[in-house]
């Protein structure tokens, strides 16, 4: 590996002739309480099968955190279903 980047998030992602592209992003405090300054570090760019296994990898860390009391899984709320309407 000849270099690293250290990101803390994805901004963007965008597939164009089967070639998916996600933005890798810093995020810094601004002056105004609870904002972020979001700026670009890299692009990463992977076929889909790519991606997939990139995903593949990425839950199977959050499992392994989630089995080492890191991280807590939660399960998502039910949506809201509006009765009245029509």
């Amino acid at each position: 590996m000849s270099s690293s980047i250290y990101a803390d998030g994805i901004a963007n992602i965008t597939m164009v002739d089967g070639v998916v592209r996600y933005d890798l992003v810093t995020m810094s405090p601004t002056e105004e309480e609870g904002k972020f300054k979001v700026s670009p570090v890299a692009t990463v760019s992977s076929s889909v099968q790519g991606m997939l296994r990139t995903y593949d990898q990425l839950t199977k860390m959050v499992n392994k955190m989630v089995e080492q009391g890191v991280l807590k899984k939660t399960e998502p709320e039910a949506p809201v279903v509006d009765k009245t309407a029509h």
